[in-house]
């Protein structure tokens, strides 16, 4: 009995480090719930950071939740990333959501699915304060010029910090 109970300690520890060296990249992750599952194009969805190593060189990005009622294969995001002194840059970016043949890119399974989503790369938060990432939709039907005002089926909305693994 005692080398099963050994062969089990074992295996709950390789599991335990296995689990723990998969996340030890992860900084920062926080997600916000939309309303309903539907993203008002008004509605910019804020992310405050602050205590980040001024050291490490990180990688950011946006994780998407979204299910079965979002009606479209990609998803165009502004984003805005503003520093401790006030200086903001502003980009507009479009994503992949779906394959060709209609077939949901990301994670997981049943109705939900999880995209993480590259924001920015090699970022170092040498200053000490808060940095403030704020993220709304952009979507458009084609030929239109006005907005989407709901966008259905996007149900959480997130951004996370790694470190970059590589410095």
């Amino acid at each position: 009995m005692q080398g099963a109970m050994r062969k089990y300690f074992f295996s709950f520890l390789l599991l335990f480090v296995l689990f723990y060296s998969c996340h030890d990249a992860l900084i920062y992750s926080e997600y916000r719930a939309t309303s309903n599952g539907s993203w008002n194009a008004d509605e910019i969805i804020e992310f405050e950071i602050t205590g980040i190593d001024t050291t490490l060189v990180n990688n950011l990005f946006i994780n998407v939740r979204n299910d079965e009622t979002f009606a479209y294969s990609n998803l165009f995001l502004i984003t805005e990333f503003e520093m401790p002194n006030g200086a903001t840059t502003k980009d507009t970016l479009e994503y992949d959501m779906a394959r060709p043949d209609g077939e949901w890119l990301g994670s997981g399974h049943g109705s939900i699915k999880e995209n993480k989503l590259w924001y920015k790369e090699n970022v170092v938060f040498k200053d000490s304060g808060v940095y403030k990432v704020r993220v709304g939709h952009a979507m458009r039907k084609n030929g239109n010029v006005q907005g989407i005002e709901a966008l259905n089926g996007i149900t959480d909305v997130g951004l996370a910090i790694e470190k970059n693994e590589q410095y």
